[in-house]
């Protein structure tokens, strides 16, 4: 018997076809009143073409049994007629079938890694690490004892119900994994204790002999199977380094989201995605040239159509204080097929968490897949290395259908199910013109209107040009209607490919290289709320998804400035098992997760994590470890993990050259009362070494020139927006505890040669007027020396580095392979991926892009830090504030300054073609950061502003 179930032959190697790991890894989809079924209903119900005919076993004589020819062949007749009895899904899935020959659904499963001890157990209720809700069951007359099927596994075990097979509880293997079996630490006769991070179990069993082999089984085929995650790990990571990882990063959200949509349509099995927000209706896939496919809430449709298990946690936020509107994105998703699943945490009352948030950004396909960074699927987040502020026009294309060949706009978009898009908006459902929404000045400049033209053909309205091809795939009930004309419509739709840029309607003058053949004009890359500047005003109605709520004519966009890496293998299955531990403790924490619908997640065996059936283009391979930000509100676990934080402090305290930061906030500098990480101490520390020991060193700062709130900074911003800008500027240059301060007690002014503050800022014209706005730096990311990276969704301040506030997810990525390069005028062995990432961002915001002429290949020379690097942010902010006189700016002290400052006009209103001209001498984005902005002024919430009643905590 032994035999048959740890090498078995024919029916069971290999797996069965119905236990497939997509369908083995969740519960049975039966209705509840199913899962109670009799057995020998279940009998009545099997399929026709099932083998349904009960086997027999051969008999033979006593004698024969003795013989030693004999053994071979009887033993061979009993695994046969076993292997056909379990060929009977009504045998097979039998729970007593399972327990007299110690296997069950999950046994042979490959990618849940080796066998393990399996076996019907006596558990004992309570034990969780759950804040708040563990009043009952830690006395033992609340205890109650359930009988459980346990499956023990390489790096967890689970146990299921015997009656329906349903996963109802998942243990991770951690650092503070251990069995007891004593009396006195178990709390019953004949128990074995499991302790891990997040639950003490506690199981019985029959003897003592018993329980003894099954707590030294399961302990002896832990630490055989899973030693790497027994261990405590660098930085305190609960994830271990892992070698040879494929990597890539991404600079901005185009090449990221690109990547993202081809990643999730290779899906086979499961997607886990994480976001502090998620909009359902972006495009990752820009400009749309195939109507809705790449639209997030249609791709995952789709794959969920095909049998992908789609998995979405949210942050669901205070909503007096945030407008995300989670509970619509929830709905939304829902509302598209059953096999996707949303979940959102924390209940901010009944968990008593109101400050802190679930900030992390990750996609996860299949386990093998993991991307990991600072770019939320939301509106907003798309960019390019272009940052443009304007987006006022739409694809413009030759149309020669029923003699017309005027440009055409197709700006217009819709629901995946075309039947809803009007209610989507808030609208009836007769069809309107959507490309003349929302109805803001300027909006509807288009000479011919597609909708209008099919509408008199007697067509319903159509997404857009292109969704015409691909709207078979929506649902739609105009289809049928449709077919003649798009056969008509492919061959007579042509893309312009001009020599040279053509004047758009909207006054642009480029002409976009977009890989799909080249569109003339300004193109419409942002629809409706995605057009957004949050400085400018915050997002409002975000059920109607379509509908522009700043005007495009009028107000620019603010640019989006953003990091993502992806990795693959092991460290994506790392990625892939904290979503889990997450995703399982909230379903431990909140009763309507607990029903079968939302199942329990498994992680997927490191055994097999080399077999990638997907693979990112273009990666390198590197050194790679998962780091996070978690504790026991946000994850279920005892102790909190701050490695992030960790690892953020060791690579700047053993960098040997430089750093590079680009940070969405920078508070740091502990003074161990409002502020406690290290970040900027260790800044301090390595400079001050640096200078001690007359060697050159630099750290380069780059940080949004306003905090990401809204607010008019023309009369000082509103409190919140003040309030964060008080603790940057703590960081920076002001107090006793900042990094300048420091610096200066050790070297004076010499300070300026070792750190440098700066922030990005771009311009353009908008409606024939000049414009300018800040870019926005939302990234996460940290490069030392060329060789080390890490990237995540971790701010450089308390609430992401502390670990028991917002939970974080990051990847620190060391190259193993190297490229020849230059540091301070010699020779260096670089790494290929921190090298060509540092290479790429000092391209874009320095414009080396489209200036060859610009060199940045040695970050620390003289030449490049002072005359490069320093000089052009020091041009590009004398040249902005010279022509728009914009904020925030050094010559402003105080309220005072603020209004003497705005009542000067700037070249842009004096003489805009002398602006034109001075503005040519812009090369890239960067700009100095002004440290002495409202110097004078308290950036603190003034007493009996809302922002003054809530803890400090909370701009830290």
């Amino acid at each position: 018997m032994a035999h048959l179930i740890l090498h078995p032959c024919g029916l069971l190697t290999p797996p069965l076809p119905s236990l497939h790991p997509v369908t083995l890894r969740y519960p049975r989809r039966d209705p509840p009143n199913t899962l109670c079924l009799s057995h020998t209903v279940r009998r009545q119900t099997v399929k026709r073409s099932e083998v349904r005919q009960m086997p027999t076993l051969p008999r033979g004589g006593g004698e024969d049994l003795v013989r030693e020819e004999q053994v071979s062949s009887r033993k061979k007749q009993l695994e046969d007629y076993l292997n056909k009895l379990l060929k009977m899904p009504v045998y097979r899935n039998y729970h007593a079938t399972m327990e007299f020959i110690d296997v069950s659904q999950m046994s042979f499963v490959g990618d849940l890694g080796p066998k393990g001890l399996e076996g019907m157990v006596q558990k004992r209720s309570g034990g969780h690490r759950i804040p708040g809700l563990n009043c009952c069951g830690r006395t033992k007359a609340c205890y109650r004892w359930s009988k459980r099927w346990l499956v023990v596994k390489d790096s967890f075990l689970f146990y299921m119900k015997p009656d329906s097979g349903a996963i109802s509880f998942v243990l991770l293997v951690d650092k503070k994994f251990s069995i007891k079996m004593d009396s006195k630490d178990t709390e019953t006769k004949h128990g074995v204790r499991i302790d891990s991070l997040s639950r003490t179990l506690v199981l019985k069993f029959s003897s003592y002999r018993h329980a003894r082999w099954w707590g030294q089984t399961i302990e002896d085929f832990v630490q055989r199977h899973g030693q790497a995650f027994l261990q405590d790990h660098r930085f305190g990571s609960f994830a271990r380094e892992e070698e040879n990882t494929l990597a890539k990063w991404y600079i901005n959200g185009k090449s990221y989201m690109e990547d993202v949509a081809n990643a999730l349509e290779a899906a086979k099995e499961e997607i886990f995605i994480t976001d502090w927000w998620l909009s359902p209706e972006i495009f990752l896939k820009r400009p749309v040239m195939e109507g809705n496919r790449w639209r997030l809430d249609c791709l995952l449709k789709r794959k969920a159509q095909q049998g992908v298990r789609v998995f979405v946690m949210l942050y669901k936020e205070v909503e007096l204080a945030l407008g995300i509107n989670s509970e619509y994105s929830k709905r939304t998703l829902r509302h598209l097929h059953a096999n996707i699943k949303v979940m959102r945490h924390p209940d901010h009352v009944q968990s008593a968490v109101l400050l802190w948030a679930h900030h992390e950004k990750t996609v996860v396909i299949d386990q093998s897949v993991a991307f990991v960074g600072g770019i939320d699927l939301a509106y907003g987040r798309w960019d390019d290395q272009e940052h443009r502020l304007t987006d006022v026009g739409s694809v413009t294309r030759s149309l020669a259908l029923s003699g017309f060949d005027t440009p055409l706009s197709t700006a217009a978009v819709s629901s995946c199910d075309s039947t809803t898009a009007a209610q989507r908006n808030g609208k009836s459902a007769a069809p309107v013109d959507t490309v003349d929404q929302p109805r803001l000045r300027g909006a509807a400049r288009s000479r011919f209107n597609l909708y209008r033209h099919l509408h008199r053909h007697g067509l319903q309205s159509a997404d857009s040009v292109s969704s015409l091809e691909s709207s078979e795939d929506s649902g739609s009930n105009t289809i049928s209607s449709r077919r003649n004309l798009i056969p008509s419509w492919r061959a007579a739709l042509r893309v312009v490919l001009p020599l040279g840029g053509v004047q758009a309607e909207t006054g642009s003058t480029q002409s976009l290289q977009t890989g799909m053949g080249q569109l003339i004009g300004n193109t419409r890359f942002w629809h409706g709320k995605d057009y957004c500047n949050f400085v400018h005003k915050d997002w409002i109605q975000l059920d109607k998804p379509f509908d522009d709520f700043i005007d495009r004519h009028t107000t620019p966009r603010m640019p989006w400035h953003d990091i993502a890496s992806v990795v693959h293998g092991k460290a994506a299955r790392d990625v892939a098992r904290h979503f889990i531990q997450r995703w399982n403790f909230t379903k431990i924490v909140k009763p309507k997760y607990r029903s079968l619908s939302y199942p329990y997640l498994l992680p997927k065996s490191h055994s097999t994590a080399g077999e990638l059936k997907y693979t990112v283009p273009d990666c390198v391979l590197t050194k790679v470890q998962v780091l996070r930000s978690a504790a026991d509100w946000s994850a279920g676990i005892k102790y909190q993990e701050e490695s992030i934080h960790n690892a953020y402090v060791h690579a700047i305290t053993n960098s040997k050259h430089y750093i590079y930061i680009e940070n969405q906030f920078f508070i740091s500098c502990a003074d161990n009362k409002h502020v406690f990480n290290k970040i900027g101490d260790a800044i301090v520390g390595r400079i001050i070494k640096a200078h001690r020991e007359n060697k050159k060193y630099r750290v380069y700062v780059v940080t949004p020139l306003l905090p990401g709130f809204e607010g008019d900074i023309n009369t000082g911003g509103g409190s919140a927006l003040q309030a964060v800008m008080h603790f940057n500027y703590r960081t920076m240059i002001r107090g006793d505890y900042s990094i300048v301060s420091q610096l200066k007690q050790e070297m004076g002014d010499q300070w300026i040669n070792y750190i440098s503050f700066g922030g990005l800022r771009t311009h353009a014209e908008l409606e024939g007027r000049l414009v300018t706005e800040l870019i926005y730096v939302h990234s996460k990311m940290l490069i030392v020396d060329d060789n080390t990276v890490i990237i995540g969704s971790a701010n450089i301040n308390d609430r992401s580095m502390l670990g028991k506030r917002d939970s974080e997810v990051a990847v620190i990525m060391e190259d193993t392979e190297t490229v020849a390069s230059v540091m301070d005028g010699q020779e260096y062995q670089a790494g290929r991926f921190g090298l060509q990432l540092r290479l790429e961002c000092f391209r874009i915001i320095l414009g080396a892009l489209t200036d060859p002429s610009i060199d940045v290949s040695d970050p620390v020379s003289d030449r490049f830090y002072k005359e490069v690097w320093m000089a052009t942010a020091a041009r590009n902010a004398t040249i902005y504030q010279k022509v728009f006189r914009c904020l925030p700016s050094s010559d402003v002290r105080n309220m005072m300054e603020l209004e003497t400052f705005l009542s000067k006009p700037g070249l842009d209103k004096e003489d805009p073609g002398r602006a034109q001209e001075e503005l040519k001498k812009i090369r890239g984005f960067l700009v100095q950061f002004p440290l002495h902005f409202l110097s004078e002024q308290n950036l603190l919430p003034s007493v009996g502003s809302k922002e003054a009643m809530v803890p400090m905590e909370i701009w830290t």
